[in-house]
């Protein structure tokens, strides 16, 4: 066939079909082979079908709901089998859980005859499968979970698995856990060589225990309510302060114990308090190191004279600082390094300092024990030293070589 004959034999396909309809029968003409009009006519059995359809769509719509009620519901918990046991991957809060025990694995039941959505549910616990295991960012973000109990059986808990964490007031672990501890509702290693997690929230948990009774902002503060919410003394035992650990605590003070020797990356990130309901300002100011007589188990601060000899900064025999470690404290406003530091992560330091009109406030100078050749064989991250503003540019704060320890006020 020809293209002239193809384009002639399409043209004749799409012929317009022109049908003679009388005036009076426009709306009632029927076409044959078609089902004729129902112009002014019922459908037949019309109700039965409009309540078939209805009675389909309720159908449809409660079973998408009840679907996806049992996906949340579903979701709420996250394990995977692992040699030891069980490892806890996920916990998606239904927006009412406050406590929770790590132990077993779980699922929630529901009572839909309980209307209250923070009361109307249990947990349900398989005695078969234990929990040995925490992962990484399992409680990522959470901002309701006031409580949480470790089991006997859990092992292994990283250290980022409860980061910010905003309600988290006390980890409480069993006492027949071989590897992990609690000191007052702090999270520790068993032999409290490290510290794993000090909650968020634990100054809402010190408040109530010191019967401070609502909750005191910046302005308000006094020296017993700073002694016993916002100070912190780490055990003399420690060797090890664990990545994350006191990241976004409302901590002024903390006491390191001499022999420290690790400070991983974010452990001491961004301290702040609350300023009023919706804004929150730096809070650490210092970080003093004690050298006891004897040993110190209890956290909360008494005096300095009960701790033996004190001194302002880093420990002596410190090694490691982490990346991030000390970052974001701009009330904080002395450092010293000693000499027994051998590497320091990038940004350690970061956003210690801020410019107010030509001042440099926070932390305008990096005191280190090392001579300048000698601090050149320390390993060290990129932008370590905090940095401000200079004209168009950004400019590390100095660092003081061969310097003196300040003596304590």
């Amino acid at each position: 066939m020809s293209k002239k004959e193809k384009k002639m034999k399409g043209t004749d396909l799409q012929a317009d079909i022109q049908l003679d309809i009388p005036e009076d029968e426009i709306w009632t003409y029927q076409v044959e082979g078609l089902a004729p009009p129902h112009i002014n006519k019922p459908y037949k059995h019309y109700g039965l079908k409009k309540a078939i359809f209805a009675i389909v769509i309720v159908i449809a719509v409660s079973l998408s709901m009840y679907f996806s009620v049992r996906t949340v519901q579903s979701d709420v918990f996250e394990y995977s089998q692992i040699e030891s046991g069980y490892q806890f991957d996920k916990f998606s809060n239904t927006g009412y859980v406050t406590e929770l025990d790590i132990d077993y694995v779980s699922s929630i039941e529901y009572n839909n005859e309980i209307e209250d959505p923070a009361k109307n549910f249990d947990f349900v616990k398989d005695d078969a499968k234990k929990i040995t295991a925490i992962r990484e960012y399992a409680f990522n973000c959470d901002g309701t979970i006031k409580v949480i109990n470790i089991g006997a059986d859990v092992l292994e808990i990283d250290g980022k698995s409860f980061y910010s964490c905003w309600a988290l007031e006390r980890i409480e672990v069993d006492e027949n856990n071989p590897n992990y501890c609690d000191v007052d509702g702090v999270l520790y290693n068993k032999d409290m060589t490290e510290v794993v997690c000090y909650p968020c929230n634990h100054d809402e948990y010190l408040r109530q225990k010191y019967g401070y009774e609502k909750e005191l902002y910046r302005d308000e503060v006094t020296p017993e309510y700073q002694r016993d919410v916002q100070t912190y003394v780490v055990p003399s035992t420690v060797k090890t302060l664990g990545e994350l650990c006191f990241n976004y605590a409302n901590l002024r003070e903390i006491y390191l114990p001499e022999g420290l020797e690790t400070i991983a990356t974010l452990a001491i990130f961004k301290l702040h308090e609350r300023v009023d309901e919706w804004s929150t300002t730096p809070s650490l100011s210092n970080i003093y190191t004690y050298k006891a007589a004897s040993p110190v188990t209890d956290s909360h601060f008494t005096s300095q004279e009960a701790l033996g000899e004190v001194y302002l900064s880093l420990p002596e025999g410190l090694k490691f600082i982490g990346s991030d470690a000390l970052s974001y404290n701009q009330s904080l406003s002395y450092v010293y390094i000693p000499s027994s530091v051998t590497e320091i992560g990038h940004h350690a330091f970061w956003d210690d300092c801020y410019k107010e009109g030509k001042e440099i406030k926070g932390v305008n100078v990096i005191n280190v024990a090392a001579s300048e050749e000698e601090f050149k064989s320390v390993d060290l991250g990129d932008s370590w030293r905090p940095q401000y503003d200079y004209l168009l540019f950004k400019k590390s704060i100095d660092i003081n070589y061969s310097a003196e320890r300040q003596a304590m006020p």
